[in-house]
């Protein structure tokens, strides 16, 4: 697809919740992030009802700010389709197109990873302009393809998010990934210039060293969408995702990373919770939990 129409770039686009109950692409790990956008919706909701006459109280801040009925709608579910993860792909990318194209900011829910790469898509093909990607996420997600998942899965998404036209690699990050991984995957980092900092490394240096570098790499860029795969947070957070990987993230760094990146974001993705490992909601209060701060946020 060729990009649409031109978004103006606005700190005060409003944002709308597209949910993807979807967990075909999950071939490996746990299935059950189908059920994660109606719980994650559920949990916003004990959020919303402390809005008062369009204002709320942001305690981190210490400050009474404005928050609007209209300021996170919900856009309803894509349409998927369970046996035919192709057709998935192609109505949700044609939805958040169809977002975005309106001067809205698309906040995808998923559903498994796979989800990433349509969600990148549709704010492409809505937008002109260079699209730099922040991925929050334990794995790479670079897979090429393999006969078990084939080109496109959870495995996959970012490698396929990269090869958009109008996505270079040298202007995108990788934050929070961990342990091991596939040799090509690195040969495949160091060929086309992609930014990594490892969990190790934002544990090590900071939240704020690790912003300065997302803001230098993705600067020369237009467009930013931040995904985020909850996983990226310590099992210990985030017990409910797919698959478990030490060492992680806490929430309170995800929290300040995705505060930071609010009002520049043009597009947004959570995709792998899931329901049905979680810990009495624990994963999913807590993904609606960076969904109303990123709203909040990036209202201001």
């Amino acid at each position: 697809m060729t990009a649409t129409s031109l978004v103006p770039v606005s700190t005060h686009r409003p944002l709308a919740l597209l949910g993807v109950p979807f967990d075909g692409a999950a071939t490996i790990g746990w299935p059950g992030a189908r059920y994660a956008p109606d719980e994650v919706r559920r949990n916003l909701d004990w959020m919303k009802m402390r809005v008062e006459d369009g204002h709320i109280y942001w305690i981190d801040r210490d400050e009474v700010v404005p928050f609007s009925a209209d300021r996170l709608r919900d856009a309803g579910d894509a349409a998927v389709v369970p046996h035919d993860l192709m057709a998935t792909l192609a109505e949700v990318r044609s939805r958040v197109t169809g977002i975005a194209a309106d001067g809205t900011v698309p906040v995808v829910v998923g559903g498994d990873d796979s989800i990433l790469f349509p969600a990148v898509a549709g704010v492409h093909d809505a937008c002109e302009g260079a699209v730099a990607v922040v991925h929050f996420d334990a794995h790479l997600d670079l897979t090429d393809g393999n006969p078990r998942q084939g080109r496109y899965s959870q495995s996959s998404g970012m490698r396929r998010a990269l090869e958009l036209e109008r996505v270079d690699p040298r202007q995108c990050v990788q934050v929070g990934t961990r342990n091991f991984n596939f040799p090509s995957s690195k040969e495949f980092i160091d060929r086309v210039g992609l930014t990594e900092i490892p969990a190790a490394r934002v544990l090590a240096d900071g939240v704020p060293a690790a912003i300065a570098v997302i803001e230098r790499v993705t600067g020369g860029a237009e467009r930013l969408f931040v995904a985020v795969d909850v996983d990226v947070l310590d099992p210990a957070y985030a017990p409910g995702v797919g698959w478990q990987e030490p060492g992680g993230l806490t929430s309170r760094q995800l929290l300040d990373f995705l505060v930071a990146l609010a009002r520049r974001a043009d597009g947004w993705s959570f995709n792998e919770v899931n329901p049905m490992t979680d810990s009495r909601s624990q994963t999913s209060i807590l993904a609606a939990n960076l969904i109303f701060q990123v709203a909040v946020a990036s209202g201001l």
